[in-house]
């Protein structure tokens, strides 16, 4: 039978440090040229807000040059990213969306 040594595992279970998936801000950038609606249709089907945070984020990116979108783990926002810049291609629209690490 088996008997589990306890000092030993409560060791190793104090050297091994969980460490949280680093996080990425994504950001939509202003431009001159994307409509708003098209704007709000992004961050409504891409990061799923709501009609009214996402008419939010939109005023921010068009007062403050940037909005975030959301926070995510680094394939999330870079797919994130991607779908953005692929939608806005289909819809000749010059949107832009970057991640920054926090």
């Amino acid at each position: 039978m088996h008997q589990p040594m306890h000092g030993f595992e409560n060791e190793l279970l104090d050297e091994i440090e969980i460490k949280e998936p680093k996080r990425y801000s994504v950001f939509l950038l202003n431009d001159d040229y994307s409509s708003m609606e098209f704007v709000i249709k992004v961050l409504m089907q891409v990061f799923h807000h709501g009609l009214e945070k996402a008419t939010e984020i939109t005023l921010a990116v068009h007062e403050k040059g940037k909005g975030l979108c959301g926070v995510y783990t680094y394939e999330i926002a870079e797919t994130k990213v991607a779908t953005v810049r692929k939608m806005a291609k289909e819809e000749r629209f010059p949107l832009r969306a970057i991640m920054e690490s926090e």
